[in-house]
């Protein structure tokens, strides 16, 4: 069964770490709201929610993708490129240990979640200003002994690999060429972000359905003509913060927890 690990709000999220966003005041309630119809939209998609409850001192915990990178075999806690956010691996390390064997990232690499697209057996991941390249080493000598290619992908200009590149099914890939280099995604087909939304990029495919922020809607158009199912959700508080779709959730396939299919 598909499932997402998330992690309720925190209250502190005004002061979360910012690096190419100008700080904005951020409605926390109007966060949460928004962070429930995300997670909402994620059970009626048929994915089985686990919710962590809010870290109030931890203001960046509910972008519970950047801790973790969670494959069928293992999770791999990492370390991440923030200094001040790694202490948020905690609590998610001790949620996945009922589910995978759990590995750890060592200094002097760091990786964020952010930067690991995953696509069946190839695992994209970003160089980025907050990956480097002993994260990269360290990440593909845990995974490539289950038989998973780790190809590294030169980021520029954003946080994030996905937030210039994402899934959305199809053998296809929503990129924004001016964030990322394009090269090692070859042989796979590439939809470009509308001209007027550099930050359309970052999506979530889910069965049929390609999750998306109502902040993107030439790119939410341009989708819907390539025939792929949107759905689009107001994150507008949480994008604030540097956050969207993909980094709000854990999603790996499990069966219940310490259950074989769990390991």
């Amino acid at each position: 069964m598909l499932t997402a690990l998330t992690r309720a709000v925190s209250p502190t999220l005004g002061s979360c770490e910012l690096t190419y966003l100008p700080r904005q005041e951020i409605n926390i309630a109007r966060a949460v709201e928004q962070h429930d119809r995300y997670k909402k939209c994620l059970a009626d998609l048929g994915v089985r929610v686990i919710s962590l409850p809010a870290e109030a001192m931890m203001p960046d915990a509910v972008f519970v993708e950047d801790p973790v990178v969670v494959v069928d075999e293992i999770a791999v806690i990492t370390r991440m490129g923030a200094e001040s956010r790694r202490k948020e691996a905690v609590s998610l390390a001790e949620a996945l240990s009922a589910f995978r064997p759990l590995r750890y990232l060592r200094e002097p690499a760091t990786l964020e979640g952010g930067d690991v697209l995953r696509v069946g057996s190839t695992v994209f991941v970003g160089l980025s200003p907050r990956t480097n390249e002993a994260g990269v080493s360290q990440l593909a000598a845990e995974l490539e002994p289950f038989g998973y290619r780790v190809r590294p992908v030169p980021v520029r200009k954003c946080l994030h690999l996905k937030t210039a590149c994402s899934y959305v099914g199809e053998e296809t890939l929503l990129v924004n060429r001016e964030w990322v280099d394009t090269a090692p995604l070859d042989g796979w087909k590439l939809i470009d972000v509308a001209e007027d939304e550099p930050w359309g990029a970052n999506a979530l495919r889910i069965g049929e359905t390609v999750l998306m922020p109502t902040s993107s809607p030439h790119t939410e158009a341009i989708l819907r003509r390539a025939g792929l199912r949107v759905y689009a959700l107001d994150l507008s508080e949480l994008q604030k913060a540097e956050g969207s779709v993909t980094c709000m959730s854990i999603l790996f396939e499990s069966g219940p927890p310490n259950s074989p299919s769990a390991r």
